[in-house]
């Protein structure tokens, strides 16, 4: 949950585009795949043996944790940074997730490693704009801004994955179209922000996010220092937050594109 709405203009839009262009870069550069070879039904195929079985069952479970195996998820993460948690990218139609599995995307998500630079990033720019003035400056003021930071992204992070999925029954994973023109695709990132899958499969409106994130920018009124307590805040909050999730999507998306064309790796 990302609070310094002043940083957005210099910041989001900039990367929308290089998102864009590298997107494009890689979209352009896929080959069709060749067909594989049609088997000579004269031949007949060996049986695996046990062990073999197992080795290719071994195989498959090499680097999946016990969280991805659960809910059918790969954190491949985004430029070998950014986590990746809760995206599907083979299957289309999954087993559908307890409250608790929900819980442990959104705590894997809150607690990667990556979220503690990535806020302290986000509270020394803070820092550097003065923001709340109320704080000053120091590392007393850099600490509160930090924490501020991290309760927000964390906040954010529960409301949307776990606590109203888990009331509505909606299911917060990212399922990737992975193919199609880029508009396609990109338009289907884009609309996952207002539409989602159901525990039971159907497809509605997706409360969990528009709700989820109006609650988190409600509960961040508790530690936000008083000034800072207003309608027009928490407004902003709520708008960009669910573009930063949109931003979200669409790296999501395209993740697996600009890893085989642009780092040439064809697996996560």
């Amino acid at each position: 949950m990302v609070r310094q709405s002043e940083i957005f203009p210099h910041f989001f839009f900039p990367l929308l585009a290089g998102l864009v262009v590298l997107i494009s870069q890689a979209i352009a550069q896929q080959q069709p795949t060749p067909p594989p070879p049609t088997p000579d039904p004269t031949v007949t195929a060996p049986k695996d043996s046990k062990d073999d079985q197992a080795s290719k069952r071994t195989e498959e479970a090499v680097g999946k944790s016990k969280l991805e195996k659960e809910t059918g998820t790969v954190n491949d993460r985004i430029f070998a940074v950014l986590p990746n948690y809760g995206t599907v990218e083979t299957a289309k139609a999954l087993q559908p997730l307890s409250s608790g599995q929900k819980f442990r995307l959104a705590t894997a998500g809150v607690f990667d490693w990556a979220a503690f630079p990535f806020n302290g990033v986000l509270a020394a720019i803070s820092q550097a704009k003065n923001d709340p003035p109320v704080w000053g400056q120091g590392w007393d003021a850099y600490a509160k801004r930090y924490g501020e930071s991290f309760a927000d992204n964390s906040i954010g992070t529960y409301m949307t994955t776990a606590v109203f999925p888990s009331m509505l029954h909606e299911d917060p994973r990212y399922y990737q179209m992975g193919q199609g023109t880029f508009t396609h695709r990109f338009s289907y990132g884009m609309s996952r922000l207002f539409v989602t899958r159901t525990d039971s499969g159907s497809k509605r409106f997706n409360y969990s996010e528009s709700i989820g994130n109006a609650a988190a920018a409600a509960i961040s009124n508790v530690y936000h220092p008083a000034d800072d307590r207003t309608a027009a805040r928490n407004a902003k909050t709520l708008g960009f937050l669910i573009l930063y999730d949109g931003l979200s999507n669409e790296l999501k998306e395209f993740w697996p594109d600009i890893r085989r064309k642009v780092f040439h790796k064809t697996q996560p």
